[in-house]
């Protein structure tokens, strides 16, 4: 069957607001391989945007999946509870980097985790206003999408978000924004518009993903941390897309000398399995009455036991290592292009959650127009890239951290030559 005559079917019997990147059609994947329905090859720097960091099909999260369907596929662990979910609860609360005693739940979705941290966070503080940033993606439910600092696509035409949610400029020196400025405006914020006394959470990617993979600065984290700790406020991290050895560690909060009070988990958790979560500080979490949360599906049977298993990948393995090492030469090939390339004008990402942004040479302004053509080119030759960034202007990379060495050298070429190409 022919990728074109599937993107025809899909035109006629799915909605629009569904975006598809490619017209490729998929029809098997291995670690960081995959093969469309016409038997093309491609190496896949997406990863299904951060979810299999352990790679396409890992053979010990299939069989810990398999072994899961002999016994029993749903119940629902508010009905009837299961085991391996409380296994993971200690697992994930053993390494997530909060202080004391720490408690979890599970989800489905990254957004239904963000939705239920706000939840939390108001049961427990009593308050309801939200602070979030600019840049930030948080998910595409309503409140997911109030917290999202991007009109479009994610906001337009879907009428008011939910009130009393607040932006701040997120800290980008590279677009002249300062760490000093955005904590100017966040004390602006709370002389203007929102008592910091009636502010339930501060909400914050370790690193924007959406945004535009840019770092939160050390001591911006510490800043946030001091103004919480100030006024009662609870500091969330959502580490969605930072999670899971992508950075270079566990959690992307590991980077930095504060903690926060609640973490939200999701895409890399379960390799590719739909399964998220919250974790938060023991007492935080059990602010919510019995039955205030859960889900019929969350903590699927099915997520959980994959769950188990890539957190014991990514331990015997050593994906943290291997991440900061794949980051590493990833940065040094695209460095050695700058001579050549006046478009690039940053390379940057902790571990292997790195990117590369481009401006117009001409005018210096970011070129959304250059970095949409090195992913076409990209595609051309079998590489599968992303782009992101408020600018439309940033290719993240996102390849599985399990990918074979020698895979990782072909697509190094396959992504030189893309941007040749692309000038």
């Amino acid at each position: 069957m022919l990728n074109a005559e599937i993107e025809t079917r899909r035109q006629s019997a799915m909605s629009r607001g569904v975006g598809v990147m490619t017209q490729i059609y998929v029809d098997k994947a291995e670690n960081a391989e995959l093969w469309d329905k016409e038997g093309n090859r491609y190496i896949d720097f997406a990863a299904g945007i951060a979810v299999v960091n352990t790679g396409h099909r890992h053979p010990k999260v299939i069989a810990a999946v398999k072994d899961q369907l002999d016994h029993f596929t749903h119940t629902c662990h508010q009905v009837v509870p299961y085991e391996n979910y409380v296994r993971l609860a200690e697992r994930i609360t053993a390494i997530a980097p909060i202080k004391g005693d720490k408690k979890a739940v599970f989800v489905t979705t990254g957004a239904e985790a963000v939705e239920n941290a706000v939840k939390i966070a108001r049961a427990a503080t009593g308050r309801q206003a939200v602070v979030a940033f600019s840049g930030a993606f948080h998910g595409r439910t309503f409140m997911g999408m109030a917290l999202t600092g991007k009109v479009v696509p994610y906001k337009v035409g879907f009428g008011a978000m939910p009130n009393d949610v607040f932006h701040v400029p997120f800290p980008v020196p590279l677009h002249g924004v300062s760490v000093e400025q955005s904590l100017d405006t966040l004390n602006y914020l709370f002389k203007s518009d929102v008592d910091p006394k009636r502010v339930a959470a501060i909400i914050l990617e370790p690193v924007q993903g959406e945004g535009g993979f840019y770092e939160a600065p050390r001591e911006f984290f510490k800043a946030l941390r001091a103004i919480c700790d100030e006024h009662g406020i609870l500091l969330i991290a959502d580490e969605v897309q930072t999670g899971f050895a992508r950075t270079g560690k566990m959690f992307a909060m590991e980077h930095h000398d504060v903690q926060p009070d609640l973490m939200t988990m999701a895409k890399a958790l379960a390799g590719g399995f739909p399964l998220a979560a919250v974790v938060g500080r023991a007492e935080v979490m059990d602010a919510p009455a019995p039955g205030g949360l859960g889900g019929t599906y969350g903590g699927s049977p099915m997520g959980i036991a994959a769950a188990n298993a890539v957190l014991d990948v990514i331990e015997e393995e050593g994906l943290c290592d291997r991440a900061n090492q794949l980051g590493s030469r990833l940065k040094q090939h695209l460095e050695s292009l700058r001579s050549d390339v006046p478009e690039i004008v940053d390379i940057r990402g902790p571990g292997f959650m790195n990117a590369v942004e481009f401006n117009d040479p001409k005018t210096g302004k970011p070129s959304a127009d250059f970095a949409n053509k090195v992913r076409a080119e990209a595609l051309k030759r079998g590489l599968i890239l992303l782009t992101c960034g408020v600018h439309g202007n940033v290719i993240r990379f996102l390849s599985p951290i399990t990918i074979q060495d020698e895979v990782f050298t072909e697509a190094l070429g396959k992504l030189e030559d893309a941007i040749r190409a692309a000038r």
